[in-house]
Protein backbone atom coordinates (compact mmCIF):
# COMPACT_ATOMS: atom_id res chain seq x y z
CA UNK A 1 0.00 0.00 0.00
CA UNK A 2 2.82 2.40 0.89
CA UNK A 3 4.57 1.66 -2.43
CA UNK A 4 1.38 2.44 -4.35
CA UNK A 5 1.02 5.80 -2.56
CA UNK A 6 4.66 6.62 -3.26
CA UNK A 7 4.30 5.82 -6.99
CA UNK A 8 1.14 7.94 -7.18
CA UNK A 9 2.90 10.93 -5.59
CA UNK A 10 5.87 10.61 -7.94
CA UNK A 11 3.55 10.43 -10.95
CA UNK A 12 1.66 13.53 -9.73
CA UNK A 13 4.92 15.47 -9.20
CA UNK A 14 6.14 14.47 -12.68
CA UNK A 15 2.84 15.61 -14.21
CA UNK A 16 3.08 19.01 -12.45
CA UNK A 17 6.69 19.52 -13.61
CA UNK A 18 5.73 18.59 -17.16
CA UNK A 19 2.85 21.08 -17.25
CA UNK A 20 4.97 23.88 -15.76
CA UNK A 21 7.80 23.34 -18.21
CA UNK A 22 5.38 23.26 -21.14
CA UNK A 23 3.89 26.60 -20.10
CA UNK A 24 7.31 28.24 -19.70
CA UNK A 25 8.41 26.81 -23.02
CA UNK A 26 5.49 28.42 -24.87
CA UNK A 27 6.01 31.74 -23.12
CA UNK A 28 9.69 31.66 -23.96
CA UNK A 29 8.85 31.28 -27.64
CA UNK A 30 6.35 34.09 -27.83
CA UNK A 31 7.49 36.68 -30.36
CA UNK A 32 11.11 35.56 -30.40
CA UNK A 33 11.51 36.22 -34.12
CA UNK A 34 11.05 39.93 -33.55
CA UNK A 35 13.74 40.40 -30.88
CA UNK A 36 16.34 42.97 -31.93
CA UNK A 37 19.15 41.31 -29.93
CA UNK A 38 20.79 38.11 -31.11
CA UNK A 39 22.19 36.73 -27.82
CA UNK A 40 20.59 33.36 -27.13
CA UNK A 41 18.97 33.38 -30.58
CA UNK A 42 22.24 33.19 -32.49
CA UNK A 43 23.33 30.10 -30.60
CA UNK A 44 19.93 28.55 -31.21
CA UNK A 45 19.88 29.20 -34.94
CA UNK A 46 23.26 27.60 -35.40
CA UNK A 47 21.74 24.36 -34.16
CA UNK A 48 18.56 24.64 -36.19
CA UNK A 49 18.51 22.68 -39.38
CA UNK A 50 20.79 20.00 -37.94
CA UNK A 51 17.80 17.87 -37.06
CA UNK A 52 16.43 15.27 -39.36
CA UNK A 53 15.16 16.78 -42.57
CA UNK A 54 11.50 16.30 -43.20
CA UNK A 55 10.60 15.95 -39.50
CA UNK A 56 7.16 17.38 -39.02
CA UNK A 57 6.18 16.13 -35.57
CA UNK A 58 6.08 19.50 -33.87
CA UNK A 59 7.99 19.16 -30.66
CA UNK A 60 8.84 15.47 -30.82
CA UNK A 61 12.47 15.99 -31.86
CA UNK A 62 15.20 15.72 -29.24
CA UNK A 63 15.16 18.85 -27.04
CA UNK A 64 18.15 21.20 -27.08
CA UNK A 65 19.32 23.67 -24.41
CA UNK A 66 19.19 27.39 -25.03
CA UNK A 67 15.52 27.99 -25.77
CA UNK A 68 14.48 28.43 -22.12
CA UNK A 69 16.34 28.36 -18.79
CA UNK A 70 14.53 25.11 -17.96
CA UNK A 71 15.30 21.82 -19.66
CA UNK A 72 12.78 20.98 -22.38
CA UNK A 73 10.65 17.96 -21.58
CA UNK A 74 8.84 15.98 -24.21
CA UNK A 75 5.14 16.87 -23.90
CA UNK A 76 2.54 14.18 -23.39
CA UNK A 77 0.43 13.43 -26.46
CA UNK A 78 -3.14 14.58 -26.24
CA UNK A 79 -5.92 16.26 -28.14
CA UNK A 80 -4.60 19.77 -27.37
CA UNK A 81 -2.43 21.48 -30.02
CA UNK A 82 1.25 20.96 -29.38
CA UNK A 83 3.79 23.82 -29.15
CA UNK A 84 6.13 24.75 -31.96
CA UNK A 85 8.83 22.37 -33.16
CA UNK A 86 11.87 21.90 -30.96
CA UNK A 87 15.24 23.46 -31.79
CA UNK A 88 16.28 20.18 -33.38
CA UNK A 89 13.89 20.91 -36.20
CA UNK A 90 14.43 23.59 -38.82
CA UNK A 91 13.05 26.95 -37.63
CA UNK A 92 9.45 27.86 -38.24
CA UNK A 93 9.05 31.51 -37.25
CA UNK A 94 5.95 32.63 -35.43
CA UNK A 95 3.42 34.97 -37.02
CA UNK A 96 3.69 38.66 -36.36
CA UNK A 97 1.19 38.59 -33.48
CA UNK A 98 3.36 36.07 -31.66
CA UNK A 99 0.91 33.15 -31.71
CA UNK A 100 2.30 29.74 -32.58
CA UNK A 101 1.71 28.27 -36.05
CA UNK A 102 -0.69 25.42 -36.49
CA UNK A 103 0.91 22.10 -35.58
CA UNK A 104 -0.02 20.71 -39.00
CA UNK A 105 3.37 20.71 -40.75
CA UNK A 106 4.24 24.14 -39.37
CA UNK A 107 1.73 26.05 -41.44
CA UNK A 108 0.07 29.23 -40.32
CA UNK A 109 -3.28 29.08 -38.59
CA UNK A 110 -5.91 28.88 -41.33
CA UNK A 111 -8.07 31.32 -39.36
CA UNK A 112 -5.37 34.02 -39.64
CA UNK A 113 -4.28 35.61 -42.95
CA UNK A 114 -0.87 36.51 -41.49
CA UNK A 115 1.88 34.79 -43.52
CA UNK A 116 4.75 32.88 -41.99
CA UNK A 117 7.80 35.15 -41.79
CA UNK A 118 11.36 33.88 -42.06
CA UNK A 119 13.77 36.49 -40.71
CA UNK A 120 17.32 36.03 -42.00
CA UNK A 121 18.63 36.97 -38.53
CA UNK A 122 17.02 33.80 -37.19
CA UNK A 123 19.14 31.77 -39.60
CA UNK A 124 22.48 33.15 -38.44
CA UNK A 125 22.84 36.35 -40.49
CA UNK A 126 25.04 38.91 -38.74
CA UNK A 127 24.03 42.01 -40.69
CA UNK A 128 27.28 43.84 -39.93
CA UNK A 129 28.36 44.34 -43.55
CA UNK A 130 31.53 42.34 -42.93
CA UNK A 131 30.58 38.71 -42.25
CA UNK A 132 29.33 36.69 -45.22
CA UNK A 133 25.57 36.20 -44.75
CA UNK A 134 25.00 34.22 -47.96
CA UNK A 135 24.36 30.92 -46.15
CA UNK A 136 21.76 32.50 -43.86
CA UNK A 137 19.87 33.86 -46.89
CA UNK A 138 20.01 30.45 -48.56
CA UNK A 139 18.64 28.71 -45.46
CA UNK A 140 15.85 31.27 -44.97
CA UNK A 141 14.84 30.87 -48.61
CA UNK A 142 14.89 27.06 -48.37
CA UNK A 143 12.29 27.21 -45.59
CA UNK A 144 10.15 29.90 -47.21
CA UNK A 145 10.17 27.91 -50.44
CA UNK A 146 8.11 25.20 -48.70
CA UNK A 147 5.28 27.54 -47.65
CA UNK A 148 2.82 29.22 -49.98
CA UNK A 149 2.62 33.01 -49.50
CA UNK A 150 5.48 33.01 -46.99
CA UNK A 151 7.84 35.96 -46.44
CA UNK A 152 11.61 36.21 -46.28
CA UNK A 153 12.36 39.19 -44.06
CA UNK A 154 15.53 41.27 -44.51
CA UNK A 155 15.14 43.64 -41.54
CA UNK A 156 15.94 47.35 -41.42
CA UNK A 157 19.04 48.84 -39.78
CA UNK A 158 21.33 46.02 -40.91
CA UNK A 159 23.82 45.64 -43.77
CA UNK A 160 24.04 42.11 -45.15
CA UNK A 161 27.08 41.06 -47.18
CA UNK A 162 25.76 38.50 -49.66
CA UNK A 163 27.65 36.79 -52.45
CA UNK A 164 26.20 35.47 -55.73
CA UNK A 165 23.06 33.55 -54.85
CA UNK A 166 20.13 31.96 -56.68
CA UNK A 167 16.69 31.89 -55.08
CA UNK A 168 15.34 29.20 -57.30
CA UNK A 169 12.32 27.09 -58.05
CA UNK A 170 10.66 25.39 -59.83
CA UNK A 171 9.39 23.41 -56.85
CA UNK A 172 8.88 26.39 -54.54
CA UNK A 173 5.36 27.20 -53.43
CA UNK A 174 3.80 30.23 -55.17
CA UNK A 175 3.42 33.84 -54.03
CA UNK A 176 6.54 34.20 -51.91
CA UNK A 177 7.42 37.71 -50.71
CA UNK A 178 11.00 38.92 -50.31
CA UNK A 179 10.59 41.81 -47.85
CA UNK A 180 13.66 44.03 -48.19
CA UNK A 181 13.90 46.68 -45.46
CA UNK A 182 17.65 46.58 -44.76
CA UNK A 183 20.62 46.86 -47.11
CA UNK A 184 22.20 44.05 -49.13
CA UNK A 185 25.76 44.78 -50.28
CA UNK A 186 27.83 42.96 -52.90
CA UNK A 187 31.27 41.46 -52.30
CA UNK A 188 34.22 43.19 -53.93
CA UNK A 189 36.82 40.42 -53.95
CA UNK A 190 37.28 37.95 -56.78
CA UNK A 191 37.02 34.81 -54.61
CA UNK A 192 33.44 35.64 -53.63
CA UNK A 193 32.38 35.63 -57.27
CA UNK A 194 33.63 32.12 -57.93
CA UNK A 195 34.37 30.73 -61.38
CA UNK A 196 32.95 33.41 -63.62
CA UNK A 197 29.42 33.65 -62.19
CA UNK A 198 28.28 36.98 -63.56
CA UNK A 199 25.03 37.58 -61.74
CA UNK A 200 24.53 38.54 -58.16
CA UNK A 201 20.97 38.13 -56.86
CA UNK A 202 18.92 35.80 -59.05
CA UNK A 203 15.32 34.57 -58.77
CA UNK A 204 14.55 31.72 -61.17
CA UNK A 205 11.54 29.65 -62.21
CA UNK A 206 9.08 31.01 -59.66
CA UNK A 207 5.31 31.54 -59.73
CA UNK A 208 4.26 34.69 -57.96
CA UNK A 209 7.38 36.33 -56.53
CA UNK A 210 7.34 39.82 -54.99
CA UNK A 211 10.28 41.93 -53.87
CA UNK A 212 9.14 44.94 -51.91
CA UNK A 213 10.13 47.25 -49.10
CA UNK A 214 12.18 50.36 -48.43
CA UNK A 215 15.55 48.62 -48.48
CA UNK A 216 18.60 49.01 -50.71
CA UNK A 217 20.53 46.70 -53.01
CA UNK A 218 24.04 48.19 -53.12
CA UNK A 219 26.21 46.80 -55.91
CA UNK A 220 29.42 48.68 -55.03
CA UNK A 221 30.12 48.77 -58.74
CA UNK A 222 32.92 51.33 -58.77
CA UNK A 223 35.48 48.53 -58.52
CA UNK A 224 34.07 47.15 -61.76
CA UNK A 225 33.89 50.46 -63.61
CA UNK A 226 37.33 51.78 -62.66
CA UNK A 227 39.16 49.00 -60.83
CA UNK A 228 39.99 51.27 -57.91
CA UNK A 229 38.34 52.35 -54.72
CA UNK A 230 39.92 53.90 -51.67
CA UNK A 231 37.59 52.25 -49.17
CA UNK A 232 37.22 48.67 -50.33
CA UNK A 233 39.38 45.89 -51.74
CA UNK A 234 39.05 45.91 -55.55
CA UNK A 235 38.11 42.75 -57.38
CA UNK A 236 41.12 43.08 -59.65
CA UNK A 237 43.58 43.33 -56.78
CA UNK A 238 43.16 39.63 -55.92
CA UNK A 239 43.66 38.35 -59.47
CA UNK A 240 46.67 37.27 -61.46
CA UNK A 241 47.29 38.97 -64.79
CA UNK A 242 45.94 35.98 -66.72
CA UNK A 243 42.80 35.59 -64.63
CA UNK A 244 42.24 39.34 -64.82
CA UNK A 245 42.29 39.27 -68.62
CA UNK A 246 39.84 36.37 -68.65
CA UNK A 247 37.60 38.11 -66.10
CA UNK A 248 37.55 41.34 -68.14
CA UNK A 249 36.72 39.28 -71.23
CA UNK A 250 33.74 37.71 -69.46
CA UNK A 251 32.51 41.15 -68.41
CA UNK A 252 32.83 42.38 -72.01
CA UNK A 253 30.54 39.66 -73.42
CA UNK A 254 28.13 39.14 -70.53
CA UNK A 255 26.07 41.64 -68.60
CA UNK A 256 26.74 41.63 -64.86
CA UNK A 257 23.30 41.96 -63.29
CA UNK A 258 22.62 43.06 -59.74
CA UNK A 259 19.09 41.62 -59.65
CA UNK A 260 17.86 39.13 -62.24
CA UNK A 261 14.60 37.24 -62.76
CA UNK A 262 14.55 34.27 -65.09
CA UNK A 263 11.73 32.03 -66.25
CA UNK A 264 9.24 33.40 -63.73
CA UNK A 265 5.53 34.25 -63.86
CA UNK A 266 3.69 37.03 -62.01
CA UNK A 267 6.71 39.02 -60.82
CA UNK A 268 6.48 42.28 -58.82
CA UNK A 269 9.29 44.62 -57.78
CA UNK A 270 8.24 47.70 -55.82
CA UNK A 271 9.51 50.23 -53.31
CA UNK A 272 13.18 49.25 -53.22
CA UNK A 273 16.35 51.07 -54.31
CA UNK A 274 19.00 49.45 -56.52
CA UNK A 275 22.22 51.42 -56.87
CA UNK A 276 25.75 51.21 -58.21
CA UNK A 277 25.35 47.88 -59.97
CA UNK A 278 28.49 46.49 -61.64
CA UNK A 279 26.51 46.61 -64.89
CA UNK A 280 22.77 46.04 -65.46
CA UNK A 281 20.72 46.89 -62.36
CA UNK A 282 17.49 44.92 -62.94
CA UNK A 283 16.92 42.27 -65.62
CA UNK A 284 13.94 40.15 -66.65
CA UNK A 285 14.58 37.22 -68.96
CA UNK A 286 11.88 34.79 -70.12
CA UNK A 287 9.36 36.25 -67.69
CA UNK A 288 5.63 36.87 -68.00
CA UNK A 289 3.26 39.22 -66.16
CA UNK A 290 5.82 41.59 -64.67
CA UNK A 291 5.14 44.78 -62.67
CA UNK A 292 7.88 47.23 -61.65
CA UNK A 293 6.80 50.40 -59.91
CA UNK A 294 7.83 52.96 -57.29
CA UNK A 295 11.47 51.91 -57.34
CA UNK A 296 14.66 53.94 -57.65
CA UNK A 297 17.70 52.95 -59.70
CA UNK A 298 20.85 55.05 -59.60
CA UNK A 299 24.46 54.95 -60.69
CA UNK A 300 26.76 57.69 -62.05
CA UNK A 301 26.17 58.90 -65.58
CA UNK A 302 29.65 57.80 -66.60
CA UNK A 303 29.37 54.26 -65.20
CA UNK A 304 29.85 51.72 -67.98
CA UNK A 305 26.97 49.54 -69.26
CA UNK A 306 24.81 50.15 -66.21
CA UNK A 307 21.38 49.71 -67.78
CA UNK A 308 18.51 50.50 -65.43
CA UNK A 309 15.84 47.93 -66.40
CA UNK A 310 16.62 45.32 -69.06
CA UNK A 311 13.92 43.17 -70.72
CA UNK A 312 14.53 40.10 -72.85
CA UNK A 313 12.17 37.38 -74.10
CA UNK A 314 9.47 38.68 -71.77
CA UNK A 315 5.85 39.65 -72.28
CA UNK A 316 3.03 41.46 -70.50
CA UNK A 317 5.34 43.86 -68.65
CA UNK A 318 4.28 47.06 -66.87
CA UNK A 319 6.97 49.51 -65.74
CA UNK A 320 5.74 52.75 -64.20
CA UNK A 321 6.37 55.50 -61.64
CA UNK A 322 10.09 54.87 -61.25
CA UNK A 323 13.15 57.14 -60.98
CA UNK A 324 16.00 55.90 -63.15
CA UNK A 325 19.50 57.38 -63.47
CA UNK A 326 22.40 55.34 -64.81
CA UNK A 327 25.27 55.15 -67.29
CA UNK A 328 23.34 53.38 -70.07
CA UNK A 329 19.70 52.87 -71.13
CA UNK A 330 17.13 53.71 -68.46
CA UNK A 331 15.00 50.96 -70.00
CA UNK A 332 16.34 48.50 -72.57
CA UNK A 333 13.90 46.31 -74.52
CA UNK A 334 15.53 43.40 -76.33
CA UNK A 335 14.44 40.57 -78.58
CA UNK A 336 11.47 38.39 -77.74
CA UNK A 337 9.54 41.15 -75.95
CA UNK A 338 5.86 41.84 -76.58
CA UNK A 339 3.07 43.74 -74.82
CA UNK A 340 5.42 46.12 -73.01
CA UNK A 341 3.93 49.18 -71.28
CA UNK A 342 6.35 51.79 -69.90
CA UNK A 343 4.98 55.02 -68.44
CA UNK A 344 5.40 57.74 -65.82
CA UNK A 345 9.18 57.54 -65.49
CA UNK A 346 11.88 60.05 -64.67
CA UNK A 347 14.97 59.17 -66.74
CA UNK A 348 18.37 60.81 -66.54
CA UNK A 349 21.25 60.82 -66.73
CA UNK A 350 21.60 57.86 -69.06
CA UNK A 351 20.99 56.86 -72.67
CA UNK A 352 17.21 57.21 -72.69
CA UNK A 353 14.74 54.42 -73.47
CA UNK A 354 15.82 51.99 -76.19
CA UNK A 355 14.52 49.08 -78.20
CA UNK A 356 17.64 47.10 -79.08
CA UNK A 357 20.33 46.68 -80.18
CA UNK A 358 18.70 43.91 -82.16
CA UNK A 359 20.08 41.41 -84.67
CA UNK A 360 23.64 41.23 -83.40
CA UNK A 361 25.80 38.54 -85.04
CA UNK A 362 23.17 38.01 -87.76
CA UNK A 363 20.59 36.86 -85.23
CA UNK A 364 16.82 37.04 -85.55
CA UNK A 365 15.02 39.57 -83.35
CA UNK A 366 11.33 40.16 -82.74
CA UNK A 367 9.73 43.00 -80.75
CA UNK A 368 6.05 44.01 -80.92
CA UNK A 369 3.36 46.01 -79.13
CA UNK A 370 5.45 48.46 -77.12
CA UNK A 371 4.04 51.66 -75.57
CA UNK A 372 6.26 54.29 -73.95
CA UNK A 373 4.38 57.30 -72.60
CA UNK A 374 4.43 60.10 -70.02
CA UNK A 375 8.22 60.20 -69.63
CA UNK A 376 10.49 63.00 -68.36
CA UNK A 377 14.03 62.81 -69.74
CA UNK A 378 16.90 65.12 -68.83
CA UNK A 379 20.60 65.13 -69.68
CA UNK A 380 20.44 61.89 -71.64
CA UNK A 381 22.33 60.86 -74.76
CA UNK A 382 19.18 59.70 -76.54
CA UNK A 383 15.49 60.16 -76.00
CA UNK A 384 13.44 57.32 -77.48
CA UNK A 385 15.51 55.06 -79.70
CA UNK A 386 15.31 51.94 -81.87
CA UNK A 387 18.68 50.45 -82.78
CA UNK A 388 19.52 47.37 -84.86
CA UNK A 389 22.71 45.78 -86.12
CA UNK A 390 23.39 45.19 -89.80
CA UNK A 391 22.92 41.60 -90.91
CA UNK A 392 20.09 40.75 -88.51
CA UNK A 393 16.59 39.54 -89.37
CA UNK A 394 13.12 39.68 -87.85
CA UNK A 395 11.01 42.75 -87.20
CA UNK A 396 10.00 45.56 -84.86
CA UNK A 397 6.36 46.57 -85.20
CA UNK A 398 3.56 48.46 -83.49
CA UNK A 399 5.55 50.85 -81.28
CA UNK A 400 4.16 54.07 -79.80
CA UNK A 401 6.13 56.87 -78.08
CA UNK A 402 3.73 59.39 -76.54
CA UNK A 403 3.93 62.40 -74.22
CA UNK A 404 7.71 62.50 -73.91
CA UNK A 405 9.26 65.64 -72.43
CA UNK A 406 12.98 66.06 -73.02
CA UNK A 407 15.43 68.53 -71.51
CA UNK A 408 18.99 68.90 -72.82
CA UNK A 409 18.83 65.56 -74.64
CA UNK A 410 21.41 65.11 -77.38
CA UNK A 411 19.06 63.45 -79.92
CA UNK A 412 15.46 62.96 -78.75
CA UNK A 413 14.19 60.73 -81.63
CA UNK A 414 16.34 57.99 -83.18
CA UNK A 415 15.93 55.01 -85.48
CA UNK A 416 19.34 53.54 -86.34
CA UNK A 417 19.59 50.38 -88.45
CA UNK A 418 23.37 50.80 -88.66
CA UNK A 419 24.05 50.51 -84.95
CA UNK A 420 27.65 49.64 -84.07
CA UNK A 421 29.39 49.89 -80.71
CA UNK A 422 32.85 49.29 -82.18
CA UNK A 423 35.16 51.57 -84.12
CA UNK A 424 33.83 50.04 -87.34
CA UNK A 425 31.39 47.31 -88.39
CA UNK A 426 31.16 45.27 -91.57
CA UNK A 427 28.53 46.51 -94.04
CA UNK A 428 25.70 44.04 -94.61
CA UNK A 429 22.49 44.36 -96.62
CA UNK A 430 20.15 42.28 -94.45
CA UNK A 431 18.46 44.07 -91.55
CA UNK A 432 15.75 43.79 -88.91
CA UNK A 433 12.68 45.44 -90.48
CA UNK A 434 10.98 48.32 -88.66
CA UNK A 435 7.38 49.40 -89.23
CA UNK A 436 4.47 51.00 -87.42
CA UNK A 437 6.38 53.43 -85.17
CA UNK A 438 4.37 56.43 -83.95
CA UNK A 439 5.67 59.57 -82.20
CA UNK A 440 3.12 61.77 -80.43
CA UNK A 441 3.63 64.89 -78.30
CA UNK A 442 7.42 64.84 -78.13
CA UNK A 443 8.49 68.21 -76.72
CA UNK A 444 11.51 69.90 -75.20
CA UNK A 445 15.12 70.81 -75.92
CA UNK A 446 18.01 69.06 -77.69
CA UNK A 447 21.75 69.70 -77.83
CA UNK A 448 22.87 67.95 -81.06
CA UNK A 449 20.09 66.87 -83.45
CA UNK A 450 16.28 66.68 -83.08
CA UNK A 451 15.53 63.63 -85.27
CA UNK A 452 17.72 60.89 -86.75
CA UNK A 453 16.17 58.22 -89.01
CA UNK A 454 18.90 56.00 -90.55
CA UNK A 455 17.19 53.02 -92.18
CA UNK A 456 18.42 50.15 -94.30
CA UNK A 457 18.51 50.27 -98.10
CA UNK A 458 17.35 46.68 -98.28
CA UNK A 459 14.71 47.00 -95.52
CA UNK A 460 13.55 50.64 -95.32
CA UNK A 461 11.56 51.84 -92.32
CA UNK A 462 7.84 52.14 -93.07
CA UNK A 463 4.68 53.52 -91.48
CA UNK A 464 6.43 56.11 -89.31
CA UNK A 465 4.20 58.92 -88.07
CA UNK A 466 4.93 62.18 -86.24
CA UNK A 467 2.27 64.19 -84.41
CA UNK A 468 2.87 67.33 -82.32
CA UNK A 469 6.66 67.05 -82.30
CA UNK A 470 8.22 70.31 -81.07
CA UNK A 471 11.94 70.25 -80.31
CA UNK A 472 13.98 73.40 -79.74
CA UNK A 473 17.78 73.74 -79.51
CA UNK A 474 18.99 74.23 -75.96
CA UNK A 475 21.15 77.21 -76.98
CA UNK A 476 21.06 78.85 -80.36
CA UNK A 477 24.82 79.51 -80.41
CA UNK A 478 25.58 75.79 -80.31
CA UNK A 479 26.24 74.07 -83.64
CA UNK A 480 23.11 72.04 -84.27
CA UNK A 481 22.27 69.50 -86.94
CA UNK A 482 19.08 69.41 -88.98
CA UNK A 483 16.77 66.39 -88.90
CA UNK A 484 18.25 63.47 -90.83
CA UNK A 485 16.38 60.75 -92.74
CA UNK A 486 17.56 57.88 -94.91
CA UNK A 487 15.13 55.34 -96.39
CA UNK A 488 12.46 56.39 -93.87
CA UNK A 489 8.82 56.42 -95.01
CA UNK A 490 5.67 57.59 -93.26
CA UNK A 491 3.55 60.66 -92.61
CA UNK A 492 3.57 63.94 -90.71
CA UNK A 493 0.12 64.33 -89.18
CA UNK A 494 0.91 67.84 -87.92
CA UNK A 495 3.69 70.32 -88.68
CA UNK A 496 6.83 69.66 -86.66
CA UNK A 497 9.39 71.97 -85.06
CA UNK A 498 11.84 71.93 -86.69
CA UNK A 499 10.29 70.69 -89.96
CA UNK A 500 11.12 67.05 -90.68
CA UNK A 501 10.96 67.43 -94.45
CA UNK A 502 13.21 64.46 -95.09
CA UNK A 503 10.56 61.89 -94.10
CA UNK A 504 9.21 60.40 -97.35
CA UNK A 505 5.47 60.02 -97.79
CA UNK A 506 3.80 56.68 -98.33
CA UNK A 507 5.49 53.31 -98.46
CA UNK A 508 8.85 52.33 -99.95
CA UNK A 509 8.56 51.41 -103.63
CA UNK A 510 10.93 48.50 -103.27
CA UNK A 511 9.24 47.07 -100.21
CA UNK A 512 10.44 43.47 -100.35
CA UNK A 513 8.37 40.40 -99.55
CA UNK A 514 9.39 39.07 -96.16
CA UNK A 515 10.56 35.48 -95.97
CA UNK A 516 9.89 33.07 -93.12
CA UNK A 517 13.31 33.99 -91.78
CA UNK A 518 12.22 37.63 -91.51
CA UNK A 519 8.78 37.18 -89.97
CA UNK A 520 8.17 36.63 -86.28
Amino acid sequence: MRKLITKSLLLLILLVITCCNSIDLCEGRRGRHWRPNKGPLSSLTKKKGKGKTGSQHNGQGSPKPGLTPKPAVKPNPGPKPKPKPSPAQKPKPSPKQGSSPSPVQGKANPASPTPIIYNVLDFGAQGDGVCDDTKAFEDAWAEACKEEASTVMVPADYQFLVGPISFSGPYCKPNIVFQLEGTIIAPTNAKAWGGGLLQWLEFTKLRGITIKGKGVIEGRGSVWWTGTDDNIDPVRASMTSLSLLFFLYLISIFSMQALRFYGSYNVTVTGITIQNSPQCHLKFDNCESVAVYNISISSPGDSINTDGIHLQNSKDVNIHHNNLSCGDDCVSIQTGCTNINVHSLDCGPGHGISIGGLGRDNSKACVANVTVRDINMHNTMSGVRIKTWQGGSGMVENVRFSNIRVSEVQTPIIIDQFYCDHASCHNQTQAVSISGVHYENIRGTFTVKPVHFACSDNAPCSDISLTNVQLQPQKEQFHMYDPFCWQAYGELYTPTVPPVLCLQNGKPASNRVLSDHDTC
